[in-house]
């Protein structure tokens, strides 16, 4: 049978990079084909050139569709050929109807005036086709969750006679429910002959949907695989080029003394008077240990910390104790400045300036640390910025490397270094695994634990189980802005959890 899709010795250079490197990669049609690898290793490129973003002429190789060479001089022919691409960053206009986004660029119009009955006739037919019947298509696309709007991207996609869907790490911002909808959705289109391309971090799911798994490492293809022939442990050793004995490797901690002590503490929704997203919750986190905070989206976890931190415009009640002492945390310079430090969920819209380079982006928290008399010392920056680059593993050509162009592990590692820099006794992860790699999320492990070693106090906030699990000493549950349970490692379970999370009764 003919392929739908073949890329043969695909090569695409960068300056001073190599990031495909004759990569072959094959696809049966109406299949669920995963496309693994570490950040880096090259399969977003990959896909850029399938996809048309970087056109023909831009790298060596052929692209075959159906057993016939195609040549794509940018987006719009991929999409002719039949070929969609749906990134993590999705690509709606939030001010746009859902109608006006799935027909943006092909509007149905007649002598430039748009047939409105038509679009929304034709809008509810591709919605139905994703199972999205509940909202018209005049909504405001921006009023839905990030689980629907993904469900209009690939109404969207359909909507252009796509047959081969990239979907690229479709479920990085998505609740379990959302997840379980999504894979729905493919198993349907696997169903009617669609063939879709699935980019994921998430093995589990992988597992849980693809026929096939192609790895990549270094730009370099190290196979493909029946997805009946291989395991989660086989493909972390084929993208890392080793094998991970321990996943989460937490390390035996003896607690010492309290160093932050939380008290009451209610947050409001700056949004909705009287709302309450944080309601008398009270922990307390010792030094060299990592505490867990669990809950479903919405439970106010990110909320929670950001206000500790000062970054949350909601206001604050309650009481914070940091080495015994009460403290009045106004804005996230108070907060540094008692020794506190969050690497935040999203880190490209808080954590860094993706124009700036890796050592700017590393001391801009610090800058008293590097600077004299109000002027920055460039030879002192030069030099802390390679230190962390050495500690940190950051894997960047020099310290003047843009730190857009780094993959997402080596960016998170740049947000951390940027905080470790400061010397925090009080270190907030929130999510500080989302979207890198397996491998990559080992190192942040690693350095994790040799932090707890240093003594410090480590809260992570996490949507992974697993992860939670596998590395906190205790975790707390929060249900609707409440404290809902606390764990030891030894007590925690996924059940005991999401029982806890969803308000059942907790330990």
């Amino acid at each position: 049978m003919t392929a739908a899709l073949e890329m043969r010795n695909i090569t695409k250079e960068f300056p001073g990079v190599k990031a495909l490197n004759d990569v072959t990669f094959t696809v049966k049609k109406g299949e669920v084909h995963a496309l693994c690898g570490e950040n880096g290793a090259g399969k977003s490129t990959l896909m850029k050139v399938l996809s048309g973003l970087y056109p023909s002429g831009s790298y060596e190789g052929q692209i075959l569709i159906n057993g016939v060479e195609r040549r794509f001089g940018g987006i719009k022919d991929a999409e002719d050929a039949g070929i969609a691409i749906i990134y993590q960053e999705l690509a709606l206009a939030k001010d746009l109807s859902i109608a006006e986004n799935l027909f943006l660029g092909k509007e149905l119009a007649r002598f430039g005036i748009i047939n409105w009955e038509r679009v929304f006739k034709e809008s509810e037919k591709w919605l139905r086709e994703v199972g999205l019947t509940d909202v018209s298509p005049e909504t405001k696309t921006g009023l839905l969750g990030i689980g629907k709007q993904q469900q209009v991207e690939i109404a969207k996609a359909l909507s252009k006679k796509a047959n081969i869907l990239i979907l690229d790490e479709p479920t990085a911002a998505l609740t379990e429910q959302e997840v379980d909808i999504l894979l729905s959705i493919l198993r349907e289109f696997k169903k009617r002959g669609v063939t879709c391309i699935y980019i994921s971090h998430k093995l589990k799911e992988v597992f849980s949907i693809a026929d096939s798994v192609t790895v990549l490492r270094d730009g370099r293809t190290v196979g493909t695989y029946d997805a009946r022939d291989i395991n989660e442990e086989k493909v972390i050793s084929l993208m890392v080029g080793r094998e991970l004995t321990e996943l989460f490797p937490r390390i035996q901690a003896t607690p010492g003394e309290v160093v932050l002590k939380v008290d009451n503490y209610t947050v409001m929704d700056p949004d909705l008077e009287a709302r309450k997203v944080i309601s008398n919750l009270s922990f307390e986190v010792r030094k060299g240990e990592i505490f867990g905070i669990a809950g479903l989206m919405g439970a106010g976890r990110t909320e929670l910390v950001m206000s500790l931190f000062g970054s949350y415009p909601g206001v604050a009640s309650g009481r914070i104790e940091i080495d015994g002492k009460q403290v009045k945390i106004k804005n996230t310079q108070h907060a540094i400045k008692h020794g506190m430090a969050l690497v935040s969920e999203d880190r490209k819209k808080f954590g860094l300036v993706l124009g700036m380079d890796v050592k700017s982006n590393v001391t801009m928290a610090s800058l008293n640390q590097i600077a004299s008399g109000g002027v920055i010392d460039s030879n002192r920056e030069i030099l802390r910025g390679n230190e962390y680059i050495r500690s940190l593993q950051i894997k960047a050509n020099s310290v003047e490397t843009i730190v857009g162009t780094l993959s997402g592990g080596n960016q998170q590692k740049v947000v951390l270094g940027k905080w470790l820099m400061t010397k925090p006794k009080i270190l907030i992860l929130d999510e500080p695994t989302r979207g890198i790699d397996v491998g990559a999320k080992f190192e942040i492990y690693t350095i994790m634990n040799e932090l707890v070693r240093q003594g410090v106090a480590i809260i992570m906030v996490s949507s992974e189980l697993p992860e939670l699990l596998g590395m906190s000493h205790r975790i707390m549950v929060i249900a609707e802005g409440k404290r809902a349970a606390e764990f030891t490692s030894e007590e925690a379970t996924q059940q005991a959890i999401m029982t806890a999370a969803t308000g059942g009764k907790g330990l």
